[in-house]
């Protein structure tokens, strides 16, 4: 399939085109039937509609290495109001990028995005963060615009071939992580590149390219730059990833990790008087992280432990090398001047860095701050009465045994964990263009419609009366 032509302005010379690799059928491992058939529907919708349509990003890097793609993201050459008018079961999202999201059965839902030109701040422009943009542009410019080689390919139904602009495939080949064009440009224009980076290297289990990861280290104090919220979504990411621990070591090497969270920065290195040091606290609790959390999405898809959760165990190693309140027994106005100076440390030092709702700092406090309690009454060998009550018991108990198992005690316990086996598969079958669909939700009907007359949210479409029969 022949990608869209670059256009240009009036009077501007043409740019040079790049020529892509394109592997044929033989030369690739994907399917069409290893595509989701949500994605499949819509990128052949879009096919009917006559617009060009390609799989593209993580999912065709994941479908290539042999793995289950999470997100099969579609982008087009439609704009987002005509791919919403193809998609009535649809909305329109995102601020800097206009996404349209498409919704199916089970909550389930496929991103699509119109082509986009790589801004000419990232090529040229001043050195500064790109401000917000929405323009449209070829196939090579969205290939260009990506952050790393790998998440570049694109992927077309109709002759089934791989278009690859950017040497992603050789990367994929060759276990490379590789930032596109000029790594210290492109990190400069977006920071959170960096993290992105180092997510995947941890993911696949790859190496990051070495200008690449040079520009990582010399950029990592750039993090700053970026909105706390979009640098706390990240993060979360992370944290459900199941490769927590390679991605902290990466994170740590290069710097990221402090840069991220600096609280850390006067005591990851630190080596205490007894005890194990900060980092090694950290390594051990991360382990256990990743081991819950890829035993979780293996066994219930789309159910999680909570950001905050995930975080006050982030936070632990820094809560005890700050403190060293787990060896300690806190009651009554000492148990409070500790959750007090707790609150106000991480009040001031990752509440705003991060933008963290009060909600999420009052749970990571009471996930720490209850530890010692926990901790004491396991020594005891009961919980008392008054505790199991506690609204906080269930969380911190779970809490606890995070920690102990880091330590080298029992094993979380599943039961704690509330996994609900998978449903069974429910199959989803598909129609050829020349067939009548449902107009159900779910498949192309818009959201809440019904077959039976009447119109939309139980109110009548105005319509003549119909004449009375008389007898």
């Amino acid at each position: 399939m022949a990608s869209p032509q670059n256009r240009s302005k009036k009077g501007e010379a043409t740019p040079p085109v790049a020529i892509p690799r394109i592997l044929a059928p033989a030369e690739h491992p994907i399917t069409l039937g290893m595509i989701d058939a949500d994605a499949l529907f819509v990128l052949r919708k879009l096919h009917d509609g006559g617009f060009f349509a390609y799989l593209v990003g993580g999912g065709v890097r994941d479908l290539y290495l042999g793995k289950t793609p999470k997100d099969f993201d579609i982008s087009t050459n439609a704009h987002p109001g005509q791919i919403r008018k193809i998609f009535r079961n649809s909305m329109t999202i995102g601020r800097r990028f206009r996404l349209v999201q498409v919704f199916f059965h089970h909550g389930k839902t496929i991103e699509v995005s119109t082509l986009r030109s790589l801004d000419e701040h990232d090529l040229d422009g001043p050195v500064a963060v790109l401000a917000p943009n929405n323009t449209f542009g070829s196939l090579e410019e969205d290939a260009e615009r990506r952050d790393l080689t790998i998440n570049s390919l694109f992927y077309e139904i109709e002759n089934n071939t791989i278009i690859d602009y950017v040497g992603g495939i050789e990367d994929l080949e060759h276990g490379i992580v590789r930032i596109i064009g000029d790594p210290d440009k492109r990190i400069s224009r977006d920071p959170v590149r960096m993290l992105r980076a180092i997510r995947h290297a941890a993911r696949i289990n790859f190496t990051i390219e070495p200008q690449s990861w040079q520009a990582i280290c010399r950029h990592h104090h750039e993090l700053s730059l970026c909105p706390p919220s979009r640098l706390r979504d990240e993060l979360y990411k992370d944290l459900h990833s199941g490769s927590l621990l390679s991605w902290f070591h990466l994170a740590a090497d290069s710097g990221l990790f402090t840069s991220l969270l600096g609280l850390y920065k006067d005591f990851l290195a630190k080596v205490p008087d007894s005890g194990p040091s900060c980092k090694e606290q950290l390594t051990r609790l991360l382990g256990v992280v990743d081991r819950i959390t890829t035993k979780m999405t293996e066994a219930q898809a789309g159910q999680r432990l909570p950001n905050e959760f995930l975080l006050a165990l982030l936070l632990l190693p820094w809560a005890n090398c700050r403190f060293d309140f787990i060896r300690q027994e806190f009651q009554g106005s000492a148990a409070y001047q500790f959750s007090k100076e707790l609150r106000s440390s991480l009040d001031l030092e990752i509440g705003t860095q991060l933008n963290l709702p009060r909600a999420s700092r009052q749970e990571i406090i009471s996930l720490i701050g209850n530890l010692p309690l926990f901790l004491q009454h396991q020594e005891k060998g009961s919980w008392p009465q008054w505790l199991t009550r506690k609204s906080y018991f269930k969380n911190c108990l779970l809490f606890h045994h995070f920690y102990q198992e880091s330590t080298g005690g029992l094993p979380v316990p599943e039961s704690l964990l509330d996994i609900v086996p998978l449903p069974a598969p429910v199959t989803n079958p598909r129609f050829s263009s020349s067939e009548k669909r449902s107009s159900r939700p779910g498949v192309t009907g818009p959201a809440f419609s019904s077959d039976a007359p009447g119109g939309i949210f139980g109110f009548k479409k105005n319509s003549p009366a119909k004449p009375k029969k008389h007898r």
